[in-house]
């Protein structure tokens, strides 16, 4: 029996250290988590401790890797979606969620540094809570000693890559392979780390999961419309370059 388990230990092993795995593009392509830490108020720290979810606690996230702007915050949004649309910047590194009165909920994420996988509208066909992951046969072809072994998937917990929960976005009754989903890798958020999906802080991820039922519309924007809602009609956008957020460092990987 150990013979058996110790293979698929390793497997776990790799995928953990190299913050690899993520469902269909989003394969990570960062392992070096930021030292700096961010002045952050307790309410903010509150928001992000650790909490009980059944017979897992997801961990809180640390001081350094949060900011009073990363935090999920109401901010000023203008769109005429309806409220409870979800819109993502990827160009920006956010996620707005659309409410009444000109305002969004807004949460910080991660985003492919390679360009998108995927823009335009979709809707929300499946949610998942810890979602099982399953390598797709491009990463088994790149890299069959790491991921052949769980080639039939793993299950959802601490050390799965995607976190929490998950969103699964759909077009035309097709799976689009783009997700929005927690991390157990909170120091990307924020960056341009993943080669497509939408990543978040766990506890950003459980949130958006209880506010956002399945059938829901999601806007994904391409990089020219970065920016877009978050002036009123009219008024000019800032520079794309002043929108956007440093890329973290890459793996050699």
């Amino acid at each position: 029996m150990t013979d058996i388990l110790r293979p698929r230990r390793s497997v776990l092993a790799a995928l953990s250290l190299a913050t690899l795995g993520l469902l269909s593009a989003c394969a990570s392509t960062t392992s070096v988590p930021p030292t700096t830490p961010g002045a952050i108020s307790e309410e903010t720290r509150m928001m992000y401790m650790a909490v009980d979810d059944g017979d897992i606690t997801v961990p809180a996230i640390e001081d350094k890797y949060l900011t009073e702007a990363k935090k999920r915050q109401v901010v000023d949004y203008w769109s005429d979606e309806k409220p409870g649309t979800i819109i993502v910047d990827p160009g920006a590194r956010w996620l707005y969620q659309v409410l009444e009165g000109n305002k969004a909920m807004r949460y910080s994420v991660a985003v492919g540094a390679e360009g998108l996988s995927f823009s335009g509208t979709a809707n929300i066909a499946l949610k998942r809570e810890w979602p099982y992951w399953t390598p797709t046969q491009n990463m088994i072809r790149r890299e069959p000693e790491t991921y052949k072994p769980v080639a039939s998937g793993l299950p959802g917990g601490l050390e799965n890559p995607l976190g929490a929960r998950a969103l699964y976005l759909y077009k035309g009754g097709r799976d689009t392979l783009y997700r929005i989903h927690g991390t157990p890798s909170p120091w990307t958020v924020g960056h341009a780390t993943s080669s497509g999906c939408i990543r978040m802080f766990n506890q950003d991820s459980m949130h958006l999961y209880e506010r956002t039922p399945k059938g829901t519309k999601v806007i994904v924007l391409t990089k020219g419309q970065s920016g877009q809602g978050t002036v009123p009609p009219g008024t000019t956008l800032p520079a794309t370059a002043a929108l956007e957020a440093p890329a973290a460092p890459a793996s050699a990987t």
